[in-house]
């Protein structure tokens, strides 16, 4: 597994399991990153589980936590960025949760920093059968951080072509991105507005003892 081979692993699920933790975290409160809700083992953390998106209270939309309250442990399950946090923490690699919002943030990091290899991991979504389809969104979110680093594999510096190809308009272009598509048709603008907010973060989530906070 790439955690295996590298100093640092950054998840990055732009719409919107690491968009909500950028948000979360932004206001105080700390994550518990489940790949499934799991009510008991949340409440034996100690922590509040969020909801399907349109449940009332703390879900998995980036809109419903922008007042969350100080202090909040959050239980957040989450298919794809959730499952990476959890895989990524089995191996010896420190793990952040990026995002468009804190794409500079996470790239100043003290963890990458202090040198070794990066591991930028988009999250990537799930067609309605469970099996993984490319997320143009998390493509962008890994390489508005990439941008930001020098010593870049051929790769990353081709998604860094294309993200700064699109910088300006980031907005237009998660709307039209097919998430961002389902999620304004489901009534979910606000969510995407904040998911495209570049750089308004100065910190990126770091996952420690489980939690993952700022």
């Amino acid at each position: 597994m790439l955690a295996a081979d590298c100093a640092v692993v950054v998840v990055v699920d732009v719409l919107s399991f690491t968009t909500c933790v950028d948000v979360a975290t932004g206001r105080g409160a700390a994550v518990l990153p489940m790949p499934r809700s799991d009510v008991a083992a949340a409440e034996a953390a100690g922590a509040v589980v969020a909801g399907p998106r349109r449940s009332s209270g703390p879900s998995l939309s980036p809109s419903s936590l922008v007042e969350l309250p100080h202090g909040t442990r959050l239980a957040l399950p989450s298919p794809n960025g959730s499952t990476l946090c959890a895989l990524a923490a089995a191996g010896p690699a420190a793990v952040l949760a990026g995002c468009l919002r804190n794409a500079a943030a996470a790239a100043a990091a003290d963890e990458l920093a202090a040198g070794g290899a990066i591991g930028l991991v988009p999250a990537g979504e799930r067609w309605p059968d469970g099996t993984l389809r490319v997320a143009a969104e998390d493509l962008l979110g890994a390489a508005a951080i990439a941008a930001e680093l020098d010593d870049l594999s051929p790769e990353a510096e081709l998604a860094v072509i294309q993200f700064r190809g699109v910088a300006d308009r980031l907005p237009e272009v998660l709307a039209a991105v097919s998430s961002g598509r389902e999620l304004i048709a489901d009534g979910f603008a606000a969510d995407v507005a904040l998911a495209a907010a570049l750089n308004t973060s100065p910190t990126a989530p770091r996952l420690s003892d489980g939690l993952l906070t700022a």
